[in-house]
């Protein structure tokens, strides 16, 4: 669904709405089939800067209008709308499907899999538009790919500006913390206590790390390396072993 933004930013902090650019982890942002590589990066910025005169825009090879876009993020977002200027001449985006925390697809993939939304979009030059997500579909986003895959008739398509209106959460991506906690055995009774816990997005590789670390400094814990690693499987929290 396309809404106009109808209101006037001098009543409204618009660069605060519009202000999710702030958390996308720019350096890793990728499109496929930009013709220039690394133009897609230009497109995220300030609200008020999205008619910008820059010559710098996204676009794709001569022929061929599809383009697939990742966004990935440094925490946790929840996505409202999305706003997207394209071109003149028929080289706007016609249509868009979104994709959320779905890494490393390509056009294959994007052309087989069932997006979690898609819009058919008109020409929003003057970024006056934007269109609604079923926001109860876009909560904890890791990342979002958006493909875009045809244009209102131009030999390529273009794009000078994605704007993304949500909040982030405080919870950062790829920020992994194992905390272990070891008492060391007490000769009177023999007990060791290990506890092992993870954060958010915590790798299987880390419960790996710390059962083979531990197994290479003392054989006793052997047992527990295997448990953990089961555990890694099943994807608990945390661990006791006595």
């Amino acid at each position: 669904m396309a809404c106009l933004h109808d209101h006037s930013c001098e009543d409204h902090d618009c660069s605060t709405n519009w202000s999710l650019y702030k958390h996308i982890d720019l350096s890793k942002v990728t499109a496929l089939n930009e013709a220039v590589p690394g133009s897609v990066k230009s497109v995220f910025k300030a609200w008020e800067q999205r008619l910008s005169s820059s010559e710098e825009h996204l676009e794709s090879n001569e022929g061929d209008p599809e383009l697939l876009v990742f966004i990935p993020f440094t925490s946790d977002v929840k996505i409202k709308s999305i706003s997207v200027v394209g071109g003149a001449d028929g080289t706007s985006p016609s249509k868009m499907r979104v994709f959320v925390n779905r890494d490393g697809i390509d056009f294959s993939d994007a052309q087989s899999m069932q997006a979690i939304q898609e819009w058919d979009l008109v020409e929003n030059l003057q970024g006056v538009l934007e269109y609604q997500t079923r926001y109860s579909k876009f909560q904890s986003v890791a990342s979002i790919t958006l493909h875009f895959p045809e244009n209102f008739g131009g030999d390529t398509t273009q794009i000078h500006y994605i704007g993304l209106k949500g909040e982030a959460t405080q919870l950062k991506r790829d920020v992994v913390a194992t905390i272990v906690y070891e008492l060391m055995p007490n000769p009177s009774d023999h007990k060791t206590f290990l506890y092992v816990g993870y954060v958010h997005n915590i790798r299987r590789l880390d419960y790996r790390f710390n059962a083979v670390n531990l197994i290479q400094h003392s054989p006793d814990f052997q047992d527990w390396a295997c448990l953990t690693m089961a555990q890694a499987e099943g994807g608990r929290g945390f661990s006791q072993v006595e």
